[in-house]
């Protein structure tokens, strides 16, 4: 097992959603679990490892493929190595025994098991044709491994979660429910796969999680951000789009209010938000000084918003962006990838939370159109991308009180303040990871507080 440890370790600094760059991870082996294969010369595992020189230690679903070395024709990009001589690791979603063996647990059921631990397939829905289908690996993720299933049957994407953690993943759990209750704008749930493992730190206790989840694939559509961003690049109004989208995202959050339970906001909730900002500033003006004579004119919209009286708390998207939209011909607007903010801790990510979070989110998001255009053509006047996402951002926010029956203007500060917050955090992501980027945010706060300036 020492062998299998080295080269998985040895690997896994390469790959997109391992989170401890510039590190070589410290893993301990937590459990692993055999699945059925149809191909005799492979032998299928899944290994979850914990990486306990991250801080706090995280906890990774590694599915590999072991077979003879001379038969291995595999991508040697997707090779993890060779543990002992004359055998070969292959990362799982990249090899059709592993790709084979999810799709029949996820779509038909069924159980694998291994010493303290199994993984189970949840079939969701309506049966799905079990006619057979190519697998191919969706690149770009940064956090989890997607397989798109193709065949003369309806595709399927199934997600993979690389970090796991106990419970059910949000993801699921939201998009399942919206499913069920026959929501137009989301995919349809396929299935999912469910594992129970040894606490890593206390071997008399168990967890259970979310391992994988399976759902329609949309094929032949883009997303939001890409249908945003050539839209302004060629000039062209996103008025009509934007307004659908406000409309479709209210009725998501009509949907999760009535699927989810919702509470009141308490005096600790705004307690807690607030001071979640204050913490966020002072981390950012000690990376960004340009924002240092911009403080107190944030604080003062912070201290605004925290007098208002809250709407009621509930179940929300948490990272809604662009990116996270697909526009589907003859279906409009579809909402992917409830997980919420990667970088949160899974146990805050389920929490009832403000709708208007993911209003500002999407704000935000068609603000960077507008910021990213600017920095790719410097030469374009500037006033043009910008009003074109003033226009689109009126008109989302139009859709949403459209698709909510309830005007914006009683919470306009408290939006305000979300949408500083979420800039603020992002000038600190800018700075740390693309600094030619970080003009974006910090106009965004200018202008913002400039227009707050009356709550000065």
């Amino acid at each position: 097992m020492d062998s299998t440890l080295g080269c998985v370790a040895a690997w896994m600094p390469r790959q997109r959603w391992y989170a401890g760059k510039g590190r070589v991870p410290s893993l301990h082996l937590v459990a692993w679990w055999d699945m059925s294969s149809d191909d005799p010369g492979a032998r299928v595992r899944t290994y979850l490892l914990v990486d306990e020189g991250a801080l706090p230690p995280v906890l990774y679903q590694v599915p590999v493929v072991e077979r003879e070395t001379v038969a291995v024709t595999a991508d040697p990009d997707h090779v993890i190595g060779s543990p002992e001589p004359g055998t070969t690791l292959i990362d799982g979603p990249f090899d059709p025994a592993y790709t084979r063996a999810l799709e029949r647990l996820v779509t038909e059921g069924g159980e694998c098991t291994g010493p303290a631990a199994r993984a189970v397939g949840h079939p969701e829905g309506e049966p799905v044709d079990g006619s057979p289908r190519s697998a191919q690996v969706l690149t770009g993720e940064q956090s989890n491994t997607s397989v798109v299933f193709r065949g003369d049957a309806d595709a399927l994407i199934c997600k993979i979660y690389r970090q796991v953690n106990g419970g059910l993943n949000p993801d699921i759990e939201l998009s399942s429910a919206l499913s069920a209750a026959g929501s137009p704008y989301v995919p349809r749930a396929v299935g999912a796969l469910e594992g129970t493992w040894p606490h890593p730190s206390d071997a008399s206790r168990t967890i259970t999680g979310s391992l994988a989840f399976a759902q329609q694939f949309l094929a032949g559509v883009e997303d939001a951000w890409r249908v945003a961003l050539r839209a302004a690049a060629d000039g062209e109004a996103f008025d009509r789009e934007a307004f659908e989208l406000g409309e479709a995202t209210a009725n998501v959050h009509g949907s999760l209010s009535e699927l989810f339970p919702t509470r009141a906001a308490t005096p600790e909730d705004r307690d807690a938000t607030v001071q979640a900002w204050a913490r966020r500033l002072a981390i950012a003006i000690a990376e960004v000084p340009a924002i240092t004579d911009l403080r107190e004119a944030i604080e003062t919209v912070y201290a605004a918003a925290s007098q208002l009286a809250w709407p009621r708390l509930q179940r929300i998207h948490g990272d809604f962006h662009l990116g996270q939209v697909l526009l589907v011909p003859d279906r409009g607007w579809v909402l992917l990838d409830f997980e919420g903010e990667p970088l949160r801790p899974m146990r805050e990510r389920v929490l009832p939370d403000l709708a208007l979070r993911d209003v500002a989110g999407m704000l935000r998001s068609f603000d960077y159109v507008a910021g990213s255009l600017r920095l790719d053509d410097p030469d374009r006047p500037p006033d043009v991308p910008l009003r074109w996402a003033r226009s689109a951002r009126d008109e989302f926010v139009r859709g949403y009180a459209a698709g909510s029956g309830e005007g914006l203007d009683d919470v306009g500060i408290l939006l305000a303040a979300l949408e500083l917050d979420k800039a603020v955090y992002e000038s600190i992501y800018e700075a740390r990871n693309r600094p030619t980027w970080v003009a974006i945010p910090l106009r965004a706060i200018e202008r913002l507080v400039v227009r707050l300036d009356g709550f000065r």
